[in-house]
This record gives structure tokens, sequence and C-alpha cells, in this order.
């Protein structure tokens, strides 16, 4: 009996090839009839219920500045409904710090002598929530009236998907973050960064060429070319720095040198942990060789000085027993690192991610008004809180 062959590598190469061409091309045709007419992201308008929330104005005081005047005018639906875009949302912050009682509350943002905001979001394990943090973050503080930029700093680009890019195409061999950080010939950052369909929100993309960050690197350290991989991203984000308040990574699952170069140019950590054993067990392991890795760059570069670590309870599940103990041990040995607030797993995310949006570009009539309102109180509810750690680490309470 004749043996079975095994498949030759080329064919087996070939058939992956064909694989991911196909899968490419389909993901294409998908962008394009969810982001009809122009296959790109447009963001929705804002109910006032919405606009009150996110500023602090009261729906009454906001129908009476557009009586008298004082706001823009505002696009209305059939019912005479006023719709805000995040941009006449912003304006309305404006006119507010201007003309409203303790005026510099609507705009939460740095002042004279507040550093920029390094956040790196991480987590050695994969499906822990790096991106669902960072999107959802970035996008409820540039709501919330601060200047933000997310840096996409996993080859796999998930982050810059979600802003409506196919990365394996339009930034297959330029175009990304790596442009920023690679040795030879890098390019300023401001050339890398790009506007998005979300007010107050820029990107620095990703792509599968930042993997070769890590070759890079490693020669980079035999060499010694400089400048090292320690200072390359803080160096970046030098020339920019005056543009934003907040700068929120999204770092891959692996603590290699793409991850350890963004935590260098971090002022704070915000790590995301699932509340299961082994979720915990990896953690546990990734703050070790964190812990490890950051002694012996302290030893050669000098102290580094994070003002703020904290962690986040992801993928939360409050009816499942196990997860509510775990999420009690972590929080009994970690103590007030912990945020209070949990971000809780939630069909309404999933859902919202099959077509590449988050929770916040939902409309709300797509979404059953009590699944809405639940995670809507988790996210806005983690958000608030770090924010003020963030307003914290400025040295004043959140306004």
């Amino acid at each position: 009996m004749t043996e079975p062959q095994t498949p030759k590598a080329e064919t087996i190469a070939t058939t992956i090839a064909a694989h991911a061409a196909r899968l490419s091309e389909a993901l294409n045709v998908h962008m394009r009839n969810s982001f009809q007419p122009d296959s790109r992201k447009v963001l929705r308008k804002f109910h006032p219920a919405e606009v009150s929330e996110l500023t602090g104005i009261s729906m009454s005081n906001l129908r009476t500045r557009h009586q008298e005047g004082d706001f823009p005018e505002v696009q209305t639906d059939l019912r005479g409904r006023r719709l805000y875009s995040a941009t006449e949302i912003d304006q309305i912050r404006h006119v507010m710090a201007r003309t409203g009682r303790n005026g510099a509350t609507y705009l939460p943002g740095r002042r004279n002598g507040d550093a920029l905001q390094v956040i790196s979001i991480v987590n050695f394990k994969g499906g822990s929530s790096k991106t669902t943090t960072a999107i959802h973050l970035a996008q409820r503080y540039a709501l919330r009236g601060y200047r933000v930029l997310a840096v996409d700093m996993d080859p796999q680009a998930s982050l810059t998907t979600m802003f409506g890019y196919r990365p394996e195409i339009e930034f297959a061999e330029t175009g990304t973050i790596y442009d920023s950080l690679r040795y030879q010939d890098p390019v300023p950052l401001s050339q890398v960064v790009r506007k998005t369909y979300f007010h107050n929100l820029d990107l620095a993309p990703a792509g599968l060429l930042l993997s070769e960050y890590e070759t890079e690197t490693a020669y980079a350290l035999q060499h010694k070319l400089d400048p090292p991989f320690t200072q390359r991203l803080a160096i970046a984000l030098d020339e920019i720095e005056a543009d934003y308040d907040i700068v929120i990574i999204d770092c891959p699952p692996q603590l290699g040198f793409t991850t350890m170069t963004a935590l260098l140019a971090s002022t704070g950590l915000l790590i995301t942990v699932v509340p299961s054993m082994l979720d915990v067990a990896s953690m546990a392991q990734f703050l070790e060789m964190a812990g490890e890795t950051v002694q012996t760059l302290e030893e050669a570069t000098g102290p580094i000085d994070w003002s703020f670590l904290k962690f986040l309870i992801a993928r939360y599940e409050p009816t499942d027993v196990p997860q509510s103990q775990m999420a009690g041990f972590l929080r009994s040995i970690l103590l007030d690192q912990v945020l209070t607030m949990p971000m809780l797993k939630s069909t309404a995310i999933s859902d919202a991610g099959m077509t590449q949006q988050t929770i916040y570009e939902l409309d709300p009539s797509q979404v059953v008004k009590k699944t809405r309102d639940r995670i809507l109180e988790s996210v806005n509810g983690v958000a608030d809180e770090f924010e003020k750690t963030i307003q914290a680490a400025w040295g004043r309470k959140a306004e």
C-alpha cells in the first residue's frame, strides 16, 4: 500500500498565501460595505443626554444656551431633537470655559507645567482586553475634551484595524510607528500620525513590519547603535508632545523590546487582567519578568519613574462565582492599585467589534437599552476612575 505523501513546503506556503489573499479581499469588501459611501468610518452624532453626561452641562442649561444663541446651531432629527457632532461638543466646551461658572472644569486637559501623560496598556497574555480598553479609553477621553494620541505598538495592529484601516494593505511597507522607531533613517512621528474620524483623537498606526523592530534592536544592542531602544519612543514623542494631553499605547502581549520601548516612554501603566487562575498566574509571570528587566535597565540608565501603576479587572462576569473570588483575591493582594470599577464582559462590545466599532460609536437605537446602559456604566466608570489617576499625576483632583 502506498504511503500518503506529505505536501511539499511550496504547496503549503502557496495555500497559506492564497488563504491570506482571499481573507484580505473579503475583509476589504466587508469594510467597504460597512463604511459606505466613502469606505471610511464616520462618527455618529450624539443626543442631548449624551452631551450632558460628557460635559456636565445640565439638559435645561443646554436648551437655554441654545435659545440664547450662545451655542452653535446643530442638526435636528425628524422630531426636532438636537444632534451633536464631536466637534460641536468641543465648541460648546470652549464656550462654557469662557462664560460658565468654574470655566476651567470644561477643559480638563493639560495646563501650564503639566507633563504629557503617556500610558501603556499591557499584559503578558493575549485576550486580556488590552485593545478594547485602549480604544474605549482613548475615545472616552477625546469626547471628554482631552487631546488624545493612540499609539499601536502591536504588530497585529488590532487597534489600527478598529480605526477602519486594513494594515496589511495600507501599511504593508510604510506609514506606521515602526517608521519612527527604526534604526535606519527614522522619520519624525508627525509624519506617521494620522487624523481620525474621531475629533480630538489621532492615531499612530501599526503593521506587521513593526515585528522587525525586535530583530533590529537585538542587532543594535550588539553594535551599540544610538539612540538605544530605551529612548527611541520617548524621543519620537518629544516632537509632538505639545499637541496632546494623553498618549495611550496598546502594547503587544509579550515582554520584548517593543513592549519595553513603550514602557520606558511611559509616565504610567495600566495592566489588564481577566480574573481567572490562568490569567492571574500569567500576570504574575509578567510582573516578575518586567520587574527583573526594569531593574536591569535601571542599573544601566538610572531610575525609571512612573507616576502610577494600576490594574484593571477585565472581561468580568459578576455572576461567575470563581471570577468574583479571584477578583477579591486580587484586591486583597494589590489593594488600591486595582481600579474599583471592573470592565464587564459584554455581548454589546463583542457585537460592536464585528463591525469594527466601540460602544461609543454604536447608535443607541442599535442596542437594547438595558444592555447598553449596563456596559456604558462599566466602561464610563472605568474611564472616569482612571481619569482621576491622570488628574492626580498633574497634581489636581478630577473636576
